[in-house]
């Protein structure tokens, strides 16, 4: 059953846009950003997504447990941290079709903070604000069907996976599947989705534009709610999105280097004997001698091993 929304004039030209940029993205090889920038991005969306639920670590004090020094701040706030880089480092292990994996995703970003942690909850549920309740969720016993069918939604529907993954997001706040940590379980899973649509996904902190905006947020969660359907929400979470692409575009160096290249060129030619011309052909906008000066300065740096000479020369990573 697809959950209620509908397809919107905004909501195309967000994708359009969207679409543009990831394409901008790929010819500019941005899409895997150097080792120590992906961990800064991943220390900023799991600072963002966790303050979003009150969590007190500042970004330092995050980096200081990635490196397991010893940080001065409440345990339960020290334990969400550690779940959250546990389950983050697994980010690629879990198959986003799966109602299992989203459970244990759950079960390692609540380990030794909730009672039953993976554990689809069987009570009824309200969500504070101050005294005053402003959503009730489905009741207990309609859960799991309910996260049945949002997980095959996701999986058959032919939807784009960027809509879905708004969808998603919205209707896991909407029918609240865990006693605690419902929102850091959308955020994480959305990003799951992504990734899936797009690589650049994996180390872009959307979370960050979320905390930013975090009343306008929570507002429009209430909006979609009032109005029986994603569809606010879906327009909201496309916008963030777009903005958090032109971010990376504006902010990085789309000029990259010949040992970026390289090393770019690693991951897909493996330990595989190749040519100029096969490495021509990836990066087709370099020149001949270009490739050249790569090749050798690789060679030179004994990342690469030269084979054999002249037309018949071939490389091959060590």
């Amino acid at each position: 059953m697809r959950p209620p929304y509908q397809i919107t004039t905004k909501i195309l030209q967000f994708v359009a846009s969207i679409s543009e940029k990831i394409g901008e993205i790929n010819s500019a090889y941005l899409y895997k950003p150097p080792t120590e920038l992906r961990k800064k991005n991943r220390i900023k969306t799991i600072q963002s997504s966790l303050e979003i639920e009150g969590n007190s670590l500042s970004i330092d004090q995050i980096t200081a447990i990635l490196e397991n020094k010893r940080v001065i701040a409440p345990p339960k706030d020290i334990l969400e941290v550690k779940n959250a880089i546990l389950v983050y480092d697994k980010i690629n292990d879990f198959n986003l079709f799966s109602l299992t994996s989203f459970c244990k995703a759950h079960a390692i970003l609540m380990q030794g903070l909730v009672d039953s942690p993976g554990k689809i909850r069987t009570k009824p549920v309200g969500i504070l604000k101050g005294s005053i309740v402003t959503h009730v969720a489905p009741p207990g016993h309609m859960v799991k069907s309910l996260l049945k069918d949002l997980f095959d939604y996701l999986k058959k529907n032919k939807d784009l996976l960027l809509i879905k993954s708004c969808v998603f997001h919205y209707e896991t706040e909407f029918i609240h599947p865990f006693l605690d940590g419902n929102g850091r379980m959308g955020r994480l899973w959305q990003t799951i989705i992504l990734k899936e649509y797009s690589p650049v996904f994996e180390f872009l902190p959307i979370e960050t534009l979320i905390k930013e905006r975090q009343s306008e947020y929570y507002n429009v969660l209430g909006q979609s709610d009032n109005q029986g359907n994603s569809t606010s929400f879906v327009e909201f979470m496309l916008q963030l999105i777009n903005d958090s692409l032109e971010e990376l575009l504006n902010t990085q160096n789309i000029n990259i280097t010949g040992p970026d290249r390289i090393m770019l060129f690693k991951e897909i030619s493996g330990l595989n004997p190749f040519s100029r011309q096969e490495y021509m052909r990836h990066f087709k906008d370099i020149s001949s001698a270009t490739a050249s000066r790569d090749l050798k300065g690789a060679v030179d740096k004994k990342i690469l091993v030269k084979i054999g000479y002249n037309r018949m020369t071939r490389y091959k990573f060590k």
